[in-house]
């Protein structure tokens, strides 16, 4: 999507260890009306698909997954990366290590809010090496529920996590897909 590697060009900026810093209109201050573009970009894309339920984790991926879930007129649920005492009975849950914080988690999600009758369409703000995406599909799956597939704001396309993903067949469509990054310069894919 242009409008998107445009903005990244334009506000976003690399960091060592191959980050990319877009706090200022993605994940820290929210520029709600861009957001909103971007979801419905999503919609568009998903529109022929059976969606129920809209999946996330937080905290980066919730503002974009409501407005994702809000173009649906669907659910919008998070995981959450710990354990909290106003989660009880049955879980779902998965083992995930972040790039992106150079840590490992369990992401979790109350049983009752995902079904066998759910198609969940996975929305993040990044996709590195996809190991995030692949514990909200080992979720949906351990749900008994199906994956519509995943809509992805920013991959990082040499990690090869999306890559890796649509190998297996899932539909992965990201707004902006990134080749390659230094701090002299960002190339897009096309």
């Amino acid at each position: 999507m242009k409008e998107l590697e445009d903005r990244i060009l334009r506000d976003g900026r690399v960091l060592s260890g191959n980050i990319l810093q877009v706090g200022g209109f993605i994940n820290q201050q929210i520029d709600t009306s861009f957001t909103r573009d971007l979801a419905r970009k999503v919609h568009s894309l998903f529109s022929s698909s059976t969606v129920t339920k809209v999946l996330t984790i937080e905290a980066s991926g919730i503002a974009f997954g409501f407005a994702v879930a809000e173009q649906f007129g669907i659910p919008l649920v998070f995981a959450k990366k710990s354990k909290t005492s106003n989660v009880d009975g049955a879980v779902l849950s998965a083992p995930i290590h972040s790039y992106t914080h150079g840590s490992d988690y369990t992401a979790t999600v109350s049983a009752e809010y995902i079904s066998p009758d759910d198609s969940v369409l996975i929305v993040d703000d990044f996709l590195a090496n996809g190991e995030a995406l692949r514990g909200l599909i080992k979720i949906v799956k351990d749900a008994g529920a199906s994956v519509a597939g995943a809509a992805i704001e920013i991959e990082k396309g040499f990690q090869g996590g999306g890559d890796r993903l649509r190998k297996e067949g899932i539909r992965v469509e990201s707004l902006a897909v990134i080749d390659s990054m230094s701090e002299s310069g960002i190339t897009f894919r096309r």
